[in-house]
């Protein structure tokens, strides 16, 4: 019985993985990574989940290797991302490869096809004992890890306290593992991309079911993907900016919660600069976040009572914990997720006021 549990769990595993198999453009990176050069010097990088001749994120960092200052470069893939360019005699086609690189000599003249793969023992899964060995070895994880194992994966991250540079959906704020290391300043949002989407290469088998998407004049195809996001741990120019406020509080304009003692505050830019007490902002402000500036108190998706045990049946849409604004006529409208913040220094002289 456990030998087919597992079975289903690799298989699952397997089919989340060619869904979330999408190869970031050398552009996305270098657009994000130069925000970072101080970090790298004498540290080992670790790509993780990247077929080595495939990722731009090894390009990157092997075509920057001296110029960063790097000590070492490894990475490993989840099982050979193309079988047909590792096939060899020593190599089995289905294997999961890695690349330990430290800088080779004449590597740079030669190309990266001139560099020497291995293959693991086993299937590279991030979360395989090899893995994490070569995890533990690392200072700085930079990758783009599978979306659908998000959560997982930046858990891990913090198991080992390593840094960190990782692509992901901006929604995965949301999950609670991930909103913790946000809520204590642990982690945040890189600069370089704040709205839209992002294009990225796929798989020769992928399916193009999806807007967006697009086969180009050599058969290679393309995906765009909303809401991707940096997620990083490292110290960037600029990350604690104050945000300048100009509204007012006016009771009109911020309606209370019905399930919270919150006010609403639809747009980040419209956060009262003289309000005390407890808001829901979109999870968008988590771009603007300066902890010595406003405290995160938790979202919407903890601190919400549940409606059923403040309005009857049929007046509220139900789904998951989420806040719920009055219409007016009895009935209620379910919000987007919510993160709930107070000013870091109003907000103690508000509690003052009202005796707390």
């Amino acid at each position: 019985m456990a030998a087919a549990t597992n079975r289903n769990r690799d298989f699952r595993d397997a089919q989340r993985r060619k869904r979330d198999e999408f190869y970031t453009s050398m552009s996305v990176i270098e657009d994000e990574l130069q925000h970072y050069t101080r970090h790298f010097y004498g540290k080992t990088v670790y790509c993780n989940c990247d077929d080595p001749r495939e990722s731009n994120f090894f390009k990157y960092f092997a075509q920057n290797f001296e110029a960063l200052g790097l000590k070492r470069l490894i990475s490993t893939c989840y099982r050979s991302q193309n079988p047909d360019v590792f096939h060899s005699a020593s190599m089995d086609s289905n294997s999961a490869v890695y690349i330990d690189y430290t800088g080779t000599p004449g590597a740079q003249e030669l190309g990266m096809e001139h560099l020497e793969i291995s293959s693991l023992e086993g299937d590279g899964d991030f979360r395989s004992a090899e893995s994490i060995d070569l995890l533990r070895q690392a200072d700085i994880i930079v990758t783009n890890p599978p979306f659908s194992l998000f959560r997982e994966y930046v858990t891990q991250l913090i198991e080992y306290e390593k840094h960190f540079l990782i692509l992901g959906n901006m929604n995965a704020v949301t999950y609670r593992e991930v909103f913790a290391q946000f809520q204590g300043d642990n982690i945040c949002y890189g600069p370089s991309i704040r709205s839209g989407d992002r294009e990225f290469r796929v798989p020769d088998d992928y399916p193009l079911n999806a807007a967006g998407s697009r086969v180009d004049d050599k058969g290679v195809k393309y995906i765009r993907v909303k809401g991707v996001r940096w997620f990083t741990n490292l110290d960037f120019d600029g990350r604690k900016t104050e945000l300048a406020l100009t509204r007012r509080y006016d009771p009109l304009g911020f309606p209370k919660y019905a399930n919270f003692d919150a006010i609403e505050v639809g747009k980040t830019r419209d956060i009262p600069m003289d309000y005390g007490g407890l808001m829901g902002v979109p999870i968008s402000f988590i771009d603007h976040y300066n902890p010595d500036q406003f405290e995160i108190v938790g979202s919407s998706r903890t601190l919400g009572s549940p409606m059923s045990e403040i309005a009857p049946k049929g007046t509220y849409s139900p789904g998951g914990p989420r806040f719920y604004l009055p219409n007016g006529d009895g009935t209620y409208r379910r919000m987007y997720d919510r993160i709930v913040i107070r000013h870091r220094r109003r907000g103690n002289l508000y509690e003052k006021s009202k005796g707390v």
